[in-house]
């Protein structure tokens, strides 16, 4: 079963892997295996669920599916259940469809309740900092959302650590205390860590969970040799392209080879190095087939990773600022 970790300083539990349906559970995909995916990651512990107003494709379709699952064959565990979702990316077409006014966010928040038919999320984050909308209007949307009981608890994702900071504020002022942050994090990009983020959120008593622990894939065996047909990255569509995984091509092979040294997979390599960072509450995992998410929970069977073997992945690819967050 998925151990747990608490959220900073809260009163809720995570499990250490959570389930994200970024991709593999709109319209366009298996609707059998996303259902048995949900349920098998169910059974194995993993009750939180991470989704987003754009998850799919198309938009929409990913909150849709998981509440037609959700309804079928998980309602009567709803308590056990943490579900989260997100607003400000994209989502439909006109100038009230994205970023993070006050009516994009709340209309955000409602069309994703009437998809998934919950009264309530657990998490609802603000998905990306907003560049003109004044940021004290998106916090009281935010804050809206948990006084008017439509979540209860609110997190970000995505903020420069100053917005962040700032953000924060805000929301205490008005009386909601932010429970947790989510940015993209792997060893092929420790943003969160170079600019300070994490070491802030232990601070502050908030917990992270992060995203993208792979780097879409990246740190998987399938980019080893390059970059195989039919890949993410050998698709003109998509957010990771062939430059992206020519350019740390070198990274991935060394971190490779010691993870070959340790005879574990580099997927298993780089989830455990993540697990094992300062201020992660749980990371997020996407996965295509039950088979793929069973082999990504196998991770946490291994034992700690040792310092010499963190210190040689830290010489490999150290913490740089220059690393960015990513969408999702």
């Amino acid at each position: 079963m998925t151990p747990y970790r608490r959220c900073g300083r809260s009163g809720l539990l995570l499990p250490e892997i959570s389930l994200g349906l970024w991709h593999n559970f709109g319209d366009v995909d298996d609707a059998n295996e996303a259902r048995a995916m949900i349920l098998s990651a169910f059974d194995k512990g993993i009750t939180h669920f991470d989704l987003a107003n754009n998850y799919g494709p198309p938009p929409g379709s990913a909150e849709k599916n998981f509440g037609t699952i959700f309804h079928q064959d998980l309602a009567a565990h709803r308590d056990e259940m943490v579900i989260s979702t997100k607003a400000g990316h994209t989502m439909w077409p006109g100038v009230y469809g994205e970023w993070g006014s006050r009516k994009h966010v709340l209309a955000s928040l409602d069309q994703s309740l009437q998809r998934m038919r919950l009264p309530y999320v657990d998490i609802f984050y603000s998905h990306r900092p907003d560049p003109d909308t004044p940021l004290e209007e998106t916090m009281s949307a935010l804050a809206t959302a948990v006084q008017s009981g439509r979540a209860l608890y609110v997190g970000l994702s995505k903020y420069p650590l100053p917005m962040l900071q700032e953000a924060v504020g805000l929301l205490r002022d008005m009386g909601v205390r932010p429970l947790i942050y989510q940015p993209p994090y792997s060893i092929l990009n420790r943003w969160p860590e170079a600019t300070g983020i994490h070491t802030w959120l232990e601070q502050e008593g908030i917990g992270s969970i992060v995203f993208s622990p792979l780097a879409q894939g990246m740190l998987t065996p399938k980019y080893v040799d390059g970059i195989p047909a039919g890949s993410r990255a050998a698709r003109p569509e998509g957010f990771l392209q062939e430059a992206q995984v020519l350019a740390q091509q070198e990274k991935i092979r060394a971190l490779h080879a010691i993870a070959c040294e340790l005879g574990i997979p580099l997927h298993h390599l780089a989830l455990r190095w993540v697990l094992q960072q300062q201020g992660v509450t749980s990371l997020i995992i996407g996965a295509r087939t039950v088979a793929q998410l069973h082999d990504n929970l196998a991770a946490l069977d291994l034992p700690a990773l040792s310092a010499d073997v963190l210190a040689a992945m830290d010489r490999i690819a150290p913490a740089e600022a220059s690393s960015k967050a990513d969408n999702g």
